[in-house]
């Protein structure tokens, strides 16, 4: 049986769509079901609810690129900061006050019809994007 180890990090941003395909909108709270955030696109039966994207990478990758990117513009539900998504495994789970996340699938084949690569050639969410569903829902 895995240890759980505590990890403390912040939310900079919590973002929804109402379409797939378009970039999420930063909110300032969302309500967590068990079929993902309440009026997000990508809610649903199905492994990838919720979408996960560290800060700290979207600025590496902004720097790269010599580029500004707002939360949400590579579609991702929660914007973290101060947690290495890189280390997450699948089946680690995440509790942020009392929803619980579990982690399902890490990076995604990229479509090439995002906003993001369709502007720069390139996106991280392949490579960065943590997936989850939920495990306990509430408010963030």
């Amino acid at each position: 049986m895995n240890k759980i180890q505590p990890v403390s990090f912040s939310i900079e941003s919590l973002n929804i769509s109402q379409e797939k395909g378009t970039v999420k909108q930063p909110v300032a709270e969302v309500m967590v079901t068990d079929r993902g955030i309440s009026a997000d696109a990508h809610a649903g039966v199905w492994h990838r609810q919720i979408s996960l994207l560290a800060a700290e990478n979207i600025e590496a990758f902004a720097r790269t690129l010599n580029r500004r990117f707002t939360w949400g513009e590579f579609a991702e539900n929660i914007t973290t900061r101060g947690i290495d998504l890189n280390r997450v495994a699948v089946l680690d789970r995440f509790r942020i006050g009392t929803v619980e996340l579990e982690v399902t699938q890490i990076g995604k084949a990229c479509h090439h019809g995002c906003a993001v690569f369709q502007e720069v050639g390139a996106c991280i969410m392949p490579t960065d994007g943590i997936f989850a569903r939920v495990i306990s829902p509430g408010r963030l």
